[in-house]
């Protein structure tokens, strides 16, 4: 499906600051000279440009942005069109301070901020939404049916949060909504524990981390003030320009943001894509298959439809402790990684560099040089080439039948947690991007789920350390487990449910009946200490063998589950740590310890192959390659092969002969050598 029907290209452009360079004249001429021969073809402008759209209260100048909109109209180009709430002008901080953010660490009372960076206001305040409303609605009707207008582009990267009267007043209600009563309010939270029983409302004025289930109701209430404001943000858009998509960007694993729920309020989603494809290259196939799960998270937010890849760098940034070179070919395999995941688009930050601000030394495609004469520029009309070649995949999409549990609330309950295991806590992202990796190395599609989503359509849920079963969950596992699908759990799975409360009658909680295990026990290792996994001979999955363990074994019970495999030390040596419970018409599966890269591997694999999971090329794909598949709605088939080692990589793509997009559709068959970072796009003949 195509994102943008009046748009049937890739986009290709990115953040343009035009009401930076007004005082320098001519600039703009400049780029419009130079945005052909990078093969760019969409800007995205707007951005942070509220002084310059209002720079005093009720004026608003906009002969500026319709230069730049009237420009690229003229030459067909598409225009992401931002609202400016992402950072207020002084004027507004200075007549009303209540729309400056309050922060504060939970204990000491919170402190109004000054003005300064971005992303600095109240979601809560009525003037500043009202402020917002206003502008966009100026925006909204003097450019929603321009011929240059693609996208709406709402604020940016939403973060952070707000803690000043407006927004705990706010939560207090949403507390009211959520639980009905106090007295509801203080089972859910365990409010006995230290006296912390609430006997009014107004008691709740602050976020006491020793109380975990009002520390995940405060992350929550984040997420839906956000939404909620973005809501109001979009509907002067969608009311004044209907038709045209609301998009805001997203930052991948942020954190601070349930991106499930965030995504609800958009129509098209897109991210910002920083990868440090320049660092240790002994890294390189780590990062490749982190990165690729960011893009299937992203991707899988509006499932069976592209997303946009909103920002990433054709060159260094400015904000990691070493800010490296990309090596030649680097910054085309980035760009085709995220087309290959499901992007209808490879945009930057930034277009022209600007001179001073903190991001002067931030990577763009025209550089203080100013010309067309530098190696990023060329590398980034390359892939304007590219693009322009990939045409026949645009609309396409990625249909997995792997769903990988990724869900924000869960995670955000475990490090509310006081204890038991910091390392563990830290690196959830880490743990999914472990089982993520060897279904990536054998080109296997994934999709990302929460524990929300429908389990239906997949032949496979992998749900690494979900600490919280969200109310409902378990349900949906037995029915899929039960009308034949496999399901994976792991070591400190189902130990809360949706308040944080700890399930009664023994983990996994309300997942036990369908593993068939009761994991009595958990044993949390030394960083640098570790156990062993054996494989019982002749087991079902064909595994033998000795496997590493580390961090976190749980001890457990197999109640009518199988024992695949068993820990090899200490006193529960000879117990289950692998067991296999059959359960309907499918099965399910208990890893009970934290297994080292070769043992996920070697599992993950085996039952890629007992599954008969589709793969994108049915071959070998040696270390460093990747293959992945988009498939059209009239049954058109891509493959792209992407070389992430800095050597050669041979593959052997069998003998029906294919085209290569990318090579002007030449054609190609058996053994086929890749080069460093080089990358082919393949069609059937």
């Amino acid at each position: 499906m195509l994102l943008q029907p009046r748009f049937p290209f890739f986009l290709h452009g990115g953040d343009y600051n035009p009401d930076q360079w007004l005082h320098v004249p001519g600039t703009v001429d400049e780029d419009f000279r130079l945005f052909p021969l990078a093969g760019v073809n969409s800007l995205s402008v707007g951005i942070f440009s509220w002084a310059a759209l209002e720079p005093e209260e009720g004026r608003y100048e906009f002969g500026w942005l319709d230069d730049v909109m009237d420009r690229a109209a003229a030459r067909g180009m598409a225009v992401v069109l931002a609202t400016p709430s992402g950072a207020k002008p002084a004027w507004m901080a200075e007549k009303y301070p209540e729309v400056r953010r309050m922060t504060g660490d939970g204990v000491h009372e919170p402190a109004r901020e000054q003005q300064c960076r971005r992303h600095n206001h109240c979601p809560t305040s009525p003037v500043y939404r009202a402020k917002v409303r206003a502008v966009n609605e100026a925006l909204a009707s003097r450019y929603g049916r321009h011929p240059a207008l693609a996208f709406w582009h709402v604020s940016n990267e939403y973060n952070g949060e707000c803690r000043c009267p407006l927004c705990l007043a706010a939560f207090r209600d949403w507390l009211r909504a959520r639980y009905g009563s106090l007295e509801a309010l203080n089972e859910a939270w365990w409010t006995g524990f230290w006296a912390h029983a609430y006997s009014d409302w107004s008691q709740i004025a602050c976020i006491d981390d020793s109380v975990d289930g009002l520390v995940l109701d405060w992350k929550r209430f984040v997420t839906h003030q956000t939404a909620d404001f973005l809501r109001a943000e979009a509907e002067p858009l969608r009311r004044l320009a209907p038709g045209v998509p609301v998009t805001t960007n997203l930052m991948g694993f942020y954190e601070g943001l349930d991106y499930m729920r965030l995504a609800r309020e958009l129509d098209v989603v897109s991210w910002d894509n920083y990868p440090q494809y320049h660092e240790r290259p002994g890294e390189t196939e780590r990062l490749a298959a982190m990165t690729g799960l960011a893009h299937d998270y992203m991707r899988s937010l509006k499932p069976g439809r592209p997303f946009l890849m909103m920002e990433s760098s054709p060159g260094p940034v400015n904000w990691y402790h070493h800010n490296r070179l990309l090596r030649p070919g680097q910054h085309r395999l980035k760009s085709l990684q995220a087309v290959a995941h499901g992007a209808d688009s490879v945009q930057y930050f930034q277009i022209r560099k600007g001179r001073g601000g903190s991001e002067k030394f931030h990577a763009a495609v025209i550089d203080h040089e100013g010309s067309e004469n530098t190696r990023m520029f060329r590398e980034v009309a390359q892939v304007g080439r590219d693009l322009e070649a990939l045409r026949p995949v645009l609309g396409s999409v990625v249909r997995p039948r792997v769903a990988l549990v990724f869900d924000r609330e869960s995670d955000w309950s475990q490090k509310a947690a006081q204890g038991p295991l910091e390392s563990i806590k830290t690196g959830y992202a880490d743990t999914v991007a472990a089982h993520y990796r060897p279904f990536w190395k054998r080109g296997v599609a994934v999709d990302v789920v929460d524990g929300d989503s429908p389990l239906d359509g997949y032949s496979l849920v992998v749900a690494p350390d979900l600490f919280l079963l969200r109310d409902g969950f378990a349900s949906r596992v037995e029915a899929f487990v039960r009308g034949g699908g496999t399901f994976v759990a792991t070591w400190l799975t189902g130990i809360v449910g949706p308040t944080g409360l700890c399930f009664r009658g023994g983990f996994p909680g309300p997942l036990r009946k369908v593993l068939g295990v009761w994991a009595e026990e958990t044993d949390y290792l030394y960083d640098d200490e570790r156990n062993s996994v054996e494989f019982a001979a002749g087991n079902r999955l064909g595994v033998s063998g000795s496997f590493g363990t580390s961090l976190v074994c749980d001890v457990v019970h197999a109640e009518g589950a199988e024992t695949v495999a068993t820990y090899g030390r200490d006193f529960y040596a000879g117990t289950p740590a692998l067991t296999a419970n059959r359960f309907g018409k499918g099965e399910a599966w208990y890893l009970a310890t934290r297994g080292d890269e070769a043992l996920l591997d070697a599992f993950h694999g085996a039952l890629a192959r007992r599954l008969a999971l589709p793969r994108a090329l049915d071959a070998e794909l040696p270390e460093g390659v990747s293959a992945h598949l988009r498939e059209g709605e009239d049954g058109a088939r891509h493959v792209f092969l992407l070389n992430f080692a800095s050597a050669p990589r041979a593959v052997d793509l069998g003998p029906a002969p294919r085209r290569d997009l990318l090579a002007a559709g030449a054609s190609v068959s058996g053994a086929v050598t890749l080069p460093p970072f080089g990358a082919m796009v393949l069609e059937d003949a």
